[in-house]
């Protein structure tokens, strides 16, 4: 029998990832295929490939939107594809791996050299840099976010009294806060240059950060940190004998140098200028400027779940905390939960439109949409994208656009509905419940009205 392998990961490693493991997992069981799936999620790597699996395996199916290494798969056949891609159509992926010959010890070579070539390629790719630097930079959000919401338990102004736990623990989030620019321009940088990127991405984010520039700063520092890195690299030749002293040395150094002068002088001021005026423009927005950001950012949550659209609006609330400007961040997270909230109350009053296996992932749909993981929703947008995906657009953006009019602030960058037993962590907690519950409805009824009666409902009419 032939044995598969497959590697997932995505890049914030928390939902995807494990929905497209599942998938693979599911269909190579229907198939009666022996598979093994090693998940690359924000806890670390899980069911790691051994070189023992590695070596028996008949080709390997890499379902990941990040870097990954492949070199341990070398003379191997390989198929590589997006984590969407094992969600959508696990069967034929799976199909497509059994049909690959074996790789004989002659196509080695070869091999190698395409997989260095598709690896240069996928390391120009903006989103790929990008979100490199944001599923790093997730982490810190959320934990200082949470860190000073609980501070604020004891009171507004319990967290400014020195030497209080209040006011540690609005400490220990600050700091947390304070990396966020850095861990996102460095990770930007090594997404581009490797290692030796790091440090002239850390210290552009953190002069990102001194500048006044804020997280647009740090984005434009982590590109030009690593572009800066691997010019070097090819420019500044040395004899073979210290070549060794390039990655840690001589990179390091004077891409950290040119970053920090163009920081300082040339980009620093500018995108202090515009951030600045972004800022007062979104404190000051009220009327129709904040329904139409409502319904934008709301909209974008809703169009891949999960994908580059929802992570873009979402990187962009995020990283408005750090400048306390709270009323996106609102709104994103309201709009994230109703896609499966909206799939769960539909497969609920709807019943005969959803086959039962659907009405079974709309219960699990329903635990990941008070927890703020819009990916619940995608089985059914992609069994039914024309459909569904316009209806959940709409509940979306109607959520988003009335939680940018009932001035709700999120203060929290996670959560779901259990960040709104926190004291003080989101205003107006009331309407903004209501923003949830009134674009869930939108949703469900129209992926009531767009869907068709299931085939087991069409059979069972046929029948009586």
């Amino acid at each position: 029998m032939k044995k598969l392998l497959a590697v997932t990961a995505c890049p914030t490693g928390i939902a995807h990832t494990f929905m497209a493991a599942e998938a693979l997992d599911k269909a190579a069981k229907e198939k009666g295929i022996d598979m093994k799936v090693e998940t690359r999620g924000s806890v670390g790597v899980e069911n790691e490939l051994t070189e023992e699996d590695i070596r028996e395996a008949h080709a390997i199916i890499l379902a990941v939107d990040t870097n990954v290494d492949e070199e341990r798969f070398s003379g191997k056949s390989v198929i590589r594809v997006g984590v969407g891609d094992a969600i959508k159509d696990p069967n034929g992926l799976i199909d497509q791996a059994l049909e690959m010959e074996d790789t004989t010890p002659d196509d080695y070579v070869e091999q190698v050299k395409e997989r260095k070539k598709a690896k240069g390629e996928e390391r120009k790719g903006f989103y790929k840099h990008l979100m490199n630097g944001v599923s790093f930079m997730i982490p810190l959000v959320v934990a200082g976010g949470l860190l000073i919401a609980l501070s604020f338990v004891f009171g507004l102004e319990a967290a400014d009294q020195e030497g209080t736990l209040a006011n540690h623990l609005n400490q220990i989030g600050g700091v947390a806060f304070g990396l966020m620019v850095p861990i996102l321009a460095g990770f930007i940088a090594y997404s581009i240059a490797d290692k030796p990127g790091l440090a002239p991405g850390l210290v552009g984010g953190m002069l990102a950060d001194e500048v006044g520039a804020g997280f647009l700063g740090g984005i434009i520092a982590g590109f030009l940190a690593g572009y800066l890195a691997q010019l070097v690299k090819k420019v500044v030749k040395l004899p073979k004998n210290l070549e060794g002293i390039m990655p840690v040395l001589v990179i390091p150094l004077l891409a950290t140098l040119a970053t920090g002068l163009l920081m300082y002088y040339v980009i620093g001021g500018p995108v202090s200028g515009i951030m600045g005026a972004l800022e007062d423009f979104l404190q000051s927005m009220t009327g129709a400027n904040a329904v139409i950001l409502g319904l934008l950012l709301g909209g974008m949550m809703a169009v891949d779940m999960g994908g580059p659209v929802n992570k873009t609006a979402y990187a962009f609330a995020a990283g408005l905390l750090a400048s306390e400007i709270y009323g996106p961040m609102a709104a994103v997270m309201a709009a994230g939960m109703t896609p499966p909230l909206g799939i769960w109350i539909a497969t609920l009053i709807a019943k005969k439109r959803f086959t039962k296996e659907e009405q079974e992932a709309g219960k699990a749909a329903s635990v990941l949409g008070i927890s703020f993981i819009t990916e619940g929703a995608i089985p059914f947008a992609a069994a039914d994208p024309l459909r569904v995906i316009p209806a959940l657009i709409a509940g979306s953006a109607t959520a988003g656009a009335l939680s940018m009019i009932f001035n709700a602030a999120l203060r929290v960058p996670h959560g779901g509905v259990f960040v709104l037993f926190i004291p003080n962590a989101v205003t107006h907690v009331l309407l903004y419940a209501l923003a949830i519950a009134i674009g869930t409805v939108v949703t469900a009824l129209l992926v009531i009205f767009f869907k068709k009666r299931s085939p087991q409902a069409q059979a069972a009419d046929l029948t009586e």
